[in-house]
């Protein structure tokens, strides 16, 4: 179950989403073992930051051109984007360190 701090994009709302501000997507897949394992460290990081940046999924197999579109061929892929341009990627499991890193290296 993923917290209401983690907005669940489709095809129609990811662009308005993402346009502006600071957005962490993750691009996941339900069959996929360590994308299940990533949700409690995004649910921390979106409850530590909520006030600063928005947390997003994206799930591969039922918004294929968005995962097309951004070239998104392993799962988790976690894609930070400013105001709607890609400003950073990484790709696996991550933990919370890593991912503040990501963040304010990018923000």
């Amino acid at each position: 179950m993923t917290s209401d701090l983690i907005k669940k994009l489709s095809s129609s709302d990811f662009k308005e989403t993402i346009q502006s501000g600071l957005t962490l997507v993750d691009f996941f897949a339900e069959w996929c073992a360590p994308c299940r394992m990533l949700v409690p460290v995004l649910e921390e990081l979106a409850e530590e930051k909520k006030d600063q940046m928005k947390f997003c999924k994206v799930d591969i197999d039922q918004a294929q051109d968005i995962t097309a579109e951004f070239q998104v061929t392993s799962v988790p892929t976690l894609i930070l984007f400013k105001e709607g341009k890609e400003v950073n990627r990484t790709i696996g499991l991550k933990d919370g360190d890593a991912l503040r890193a990501l963040i304010s290296e990018s923000a």
